[in-house]
């Protein structure tokens, strides 16, 4: 089983499905599905930022 996982802001994450689907669409089973879900809080650790400045 091979996974992708991206973290992105609200305002990119239509695109970055759209072009995920654009791209890895092969037509056979298999091709896979997308979830899109909230993240509620995101740490980058070594800078302590928070939120989309963090992403």
């Amino acid at each position: 089983m091979k996974k992708v996982e991206a973290v992105v802001a609200d305002a990119a994450a239509d695109s970055v499905v759209a072009a995920i689907a654009e791209h890895a669409r092969t037509g056979t089973v298999g091709d896979g599905k997308i979830w899109v879900t909230t993240v509620d809080t995101v740490m980058r650790v070594r800078t302590g930022e928070m939120g989309d400045a963090a992403i």
